[in-house]
């Protein structure tokens, strides 16, 4: 035998017991085993000895080896089980026990072995991950010692650590429950209870799944929304607004109703709002509810100070007979928290209804109230079903089925959500979440409309007559209720005539009862077109008293105004399941479900949306329809509005819309209201970190470009060194856009009496607004609409003076349109240019733009100094290190955070920190389609524009530069104030 069978055999007799005994190799002949001698005493089992000698592997096929080729005649149990425990135990231990040179990877076949698994224990199953953690702690052991002594000790000693954290982790893992798996994960209970315990901190929409497999999901103002696509479709959605139709889920806007009488209810809501502004709650066509407004709310009193944000609201047709009015408000969510509580101070509504208590039902009480109920018997058929699938019963269920959550799934049952008042009788009811509200903007929205849904048909005698809980067959027993009905679907088809939705007032309300659209969702995408051509004669005179007078006063009311009918209207919704048996029991697959069903009546508002209303381009660009449903009904018209090839964006593009409209977006161009504030804190912090996340070698360097503010704006920083500008040139001196000098445009703390007030407002009066787009525009410039600017004075030194005397503290919202090449960016800086600047803009080349010379960056080296000090223990530095930390600026923390690349706080003078003049700053900026250029948004100084206005010859007034915070280039542009 070879050496390297023998050592085979000695590693296989390595762990066998005293009892098992093989022959050697020279008498491999002789004697049968010992374990086998009694029984083969008790039975008379003889066997002859065979012919080799020696060890030989495996089985012979002449009997060889000492395997019996006759089967024994019987075998006591008692004696064969004793002799082969001893084989079992041995074999069991061999199975059990893994040599040393054997690794934890070569226990998987060769299949499932992957070279990653050595480096990262998680790519091996479980079972094998703690004896792989034990190996590596070893490991790491041996490299960090080179005492064996001590290296044996510490790695014991970290064994016996892992081995305990292990354990505990053990004890832990046993007290969860063991995860289900993915096919039970999947299913509709499991999977609804799991959906509605992720709806506990963020509120889902209903198109919230919807949503998830399409876009990238954010979570904002307790919302989880979606932001944009996941596939590029930034163009074609801009075709959709421009030519088709964009569809978009406004579910997540807050609605506050208000009931009470009305003229207690405009006295109330009177202080919240001014007339300077524009139309208020008590506009003649909103206030009769055939048009729907929009105002900016302000804190009680306060204006023009202290803003909130901007509204829209829709008050109710007046009732016959009635003097109660009934008045929604919607809000942004970020608004709410802030107008609710104005709104109870000043309708004087401090007591809440506590809501009453529904109580749900537990599991026990649920299976003691099956338990007592007579169980039905089940037929054999029933029991044994051929091919079908055994269905749980409600008992072993263990409890009532889980419900799917409509509305705010984050509110406590016993959250008050309304609020009445003693005195004045109003009643503030807040219905966030209880309306579904989607937008379509484009010029064939109402087409698009049209083609989706249908007005209710009527109910036959039969189900007039039989006694229902639906609230559709009630509503067909009042004849007047009916011919307001017919009414209102006639406009309804008169809108098919029209070509666009530009066409119909802005703010108009139509009230309609519509079937179910899921009835009529066609069987594969169709792109909804207008049909002008059809019957234009006979509708001539409606479409043209539609589009000039718009929907009558009578068509705007709606059931959905009824609490009652939104709740019957939820409850007892056809649900899919039950639909697609109806559609299965069909003779014609396909056709309509005739009659339709009493569940199928749904009331919705539709409102209308205007498109751009300022300037003189473009006009009503961007217009719609908002379709108001009630909760639980979002999906069923989800799907077949994007069946009519609608376009569907998020967050980013309705964002860009009011971008191209050059209307501001709240919160983000609002920096004077707390939400706006708010949203410019946290965009700081997550431009910020960000930044931050890039490598030191990869970042701007903003100090070198000369942007102190990259992240954020400083409005009050602002406001407050133009106005110090301003009172320091009041006595007369001839204004200038030349560099100030440093000392001149850098607030003096010293200077007690001409400290400026604290807080800056936005102009929002739209006499001021008229005057300076007046001032801004050229004295030739075409399209100018007549008597807009007619009536305006002409810019003088004595106008500005007198301009400034109320809104010295003041910025103006403003758009730029570039008059070259460039694209703006975010929080790119206004500035004004130089009369060396205003002879280049003759030039055609394009490289002649101004330019920025670069900035000294002192902080690197004081940066690369702290880092050093951290790394050895030194001191901080001291403020005294820092440049632009003089006696007469504020002093600097004892140790300032300190970024690579960008100015710390405080900040030294803005407007002369550059050499041009710094007016504002941009907040929206980018290549617009709709121009050709590249157009911001944004908000400049007052004092600032007029200074420059008055110092600029009429041939280049309104021509300011910009300047991106990543470039040194400045780029011309022309700045518009449009009203």
């Amino acid at each position: 035998m070879s050496a390297s069978k023998v050592k085979m055999r000695d590693r296989k007799m390595k762990n066998q017991p005293a009892s098992v005994q093989y022959s050697s190799p020279s008498a491999a002949a002789g004697s049968s085993s010992q374990n086998g001698r009694q029984e083969a005493k008790d039975s008379g089992w003889q066997r002859n000895p065979p012919p080799r000698t020696g060890w030989v592997r495996g089985y012979q096929r002449d009997g060889g080896g000492g395997y019996m080729t006759e089967m024994p005649k019987y075998i006591t149990a008692g004696a064969f089980a004793r002799s082969r425990a001893a084989e079992v135990k041995a074999m069991l231990k061999a199975v059990t026990k893994r040599t040393g040179s054997n690794h934890v990877f070569q226990a998987l076949p060769k299949h499932m072995r992957r070279r990653a698994m050595s480096h990262n224990t998680k790519r091996l199953p479980r079972r094998l991950r703690d004896v792989a953690s034990k190996m590596v702690i070893s490991a790491n052991a041996f490299s960090c010692f080179s005492d064996s002594s001590m290296l044996r000790v510490r790695s014991h000693t970290l064994l016996h650590q892992r081995e305990k954290s292990l354990q505990a982790g053990s004890k832990k893992k046993k007290e969860l429950a063991k995860s289900k798996s993915r096919k039970a994960r999947r299913r509709h209970g499991n999977l609804l209870l799991e959906f509605n315990r992720r709806q506990r901190k963020n509120i889902w929409l209903e198109t919230h799944i919807w949503h998830a497999k399409r876009f990238h999901m954010v979570k904002k103002w307790g919302y989880c929304l979606g932001d944009r696509p996941t596939c590029k479709c930034y163009r074609p959605c801009y075709r959709a607004m421009s030519s088709h139709c964009l569809l978009l889920d406004i579910s997540y806007y807050c609605c506050i109703e208000l009931r009470g009488e009305e003229d207690t209810l405009l006295t109330a809501l009177s202080q919240l709002t001014s007339k300077e502004t524009g139309p208020t709650f008590a506009a003649a066509l909103c206030l009769s509810g055939c048009r729907q407004g929009s105002v900016t709310v302000y804190r009680a009193g306060q204006y023009p100070s202290h803003p909130l944000g901007p509204v829209t609201f829709l008050w109710r047709p007046r009732a016959e007979g009635s003097a109660s009015r009934q008045l929604w408000i919607w809000a942004h969510p970020a608004l709410k928290q802030d107008l609710l509580p104005e709104l109870q101070r000043v309708c004087e509504c401090f007591e809440a209804v506590v809501p009453p208590v529904i109580p749900v039902a537990t599991p026990a009480e649920s299976a003691s109230t099956l338990e007592s109920e007579p169980k039905p018997e089940v037929s054999p058929k029933a029991k044994v079903t051929p091919g079908g699938k055994r269905k749980r019963s409600r008992v072993d269920a263990g409890g009532p089925p889980a419900k799917k959550i409509l509305g705010d799934g984050t509110r406590s049952p016993d959250t008050p959500v309304t609020w009445k008042s003693s005195s004045s009788g109003i009643v503030i009811n807040d219905l966030t979440m209880e309306m579904v509200r989607y937008r379509l903007v484009g010029p064939q929205s109402h087409s698009v409309l049209t083609e989706t849904l249908e007005a209710a048909t009527d109910c036959d005698e039969a189900g007039q007559s039989q006694a229902s809980s639906l609230w559709w067959p009630q509503h067909c027993r009042d004849e007047r209720k009916m011919n307001l009905h017919q009414q209102q679907a006639e406009v309804f088809n008169t809108l098919k005539g029209i070509y666009s939705s530009g066409e119909v007032p802005p703010g108009t309300v139509l009230g309609l009862t519509v079937d179910d659209p899921r009835l009529t969702l066609p069987a594969k995408k169709v792109k909804a077109m207008p049909s002008v051509n059809q019957s234009q004669e006979a509708d001539e005179e409606k479409r043209r008293q539609l589009m000039l007078q718009g929907v009558p006063q009578l068509c705007s009311q709606s059931c959905l105004w009824e609490q009652s009918v939104r709740d019957n209207v939820t409850e007892n919704k056809i649900s899919e399941q039950e639909l697609n048996r109806m559609r299965s029991e069909l003779l014609v697959p396909g056709s309509r479900l005739s009659p339709t069903p009493l569940q199928g009546r749904i009331p919705i508002l539709l409102v209308h949306q205007p498109g751009k209303q300022v300037g003189n381009d473009m006009s009503s660009w961007g217009a719609g329809w908002d379709l108001l449903l009630p909760k639980g009904w979002g999906m069923a018209f989800w799907v077949p509005l994007v069946y009519r090839g609608v376009r569907i964006a998020g967050l980013h593009m309705s964002l860009k819309r009011s971008q191209n409209q050059g209307a501001p977006h709240f919160p983000h161009d609002y920096p004077d209201c707390p939400a706006g504030i708010r949203f410019q804190e946290e965009q700081e912090a997550e431009l910020l970190d960000k930044f931050k996340r890039r490598p030191p070698a990869k970042r701007t360097n903003y100090i070198k470009h000369g942007c102190l503010a990259p992240f954020r704006c400083p409005w009050q920083q602002l406001v407050e060194e133009w106005e110090l500008l301003t009172r320091q040139r009041g006595d007369g001196q001839a204004r200038s856009t030349t560099k100030p000098k440093e000392e001149e445009m850098t607030p003096q703390p010293d200077h007690a009496g001409t400290k400026p007030q604290s807080g800056f407002t936005v102009v929002r009066s739209r006499k001021s607004l008229r005057l300076l787009s007046a001032w801004c525009k050229l004295p030739t410039s075409r399209g100018q609409r007549p008597g807009r600017g007619g009536g305006a004075p002409p810019l003088q030194q004595s106008a500005a003076d007198a301009f400034l005397a109320s809104h010295r503290m003041s910025v103006a919202w403003v758009r730029l349109s570039l008059l070259s090449k460039g694209k703006p960016e975010l929080h790119a800086m206004v500035c004004a240019p130089t009369p060396e600047d205003l002879k280049l803009l003759g030039k055609r080349d394009a490289g002649t733009c101004p330019q920025e010379p670069p900035h000294r960056d002192d902080f690197k080296s004081k940066t690369r100094r702290r880092k050093k000090s951290s790394k050895t223990g030194a001191g901080p530095l001291q403020s005294s290190d820092y440049p632009g930390t003089e006696a007469s600026e504020p002093s600097v923390d004892a140790e300032p955070d300190l970024v690579l690349g960008v100015w710390p706080d405080p900040l030294p003078s803005i407007t002369s920190h550059c050499s041009r003049v710094t007016l504002g700053w941009v907040t929206e900026g980018d290549f617009s389609l709709s121009a050709g250029c590249g157009e911001a948004l944004g908000f400049v100084s007052v004092a600032g524009l007029l200074n420059t206005l008055l110092s600029q010859p009429e041939e280049h007034r309104g021509k300011v530069l910009l300047r991106n915070p990543s470039s040194l280039h400045y780029r011309f542009a022309q700045i518009n104030i449009e009203v």
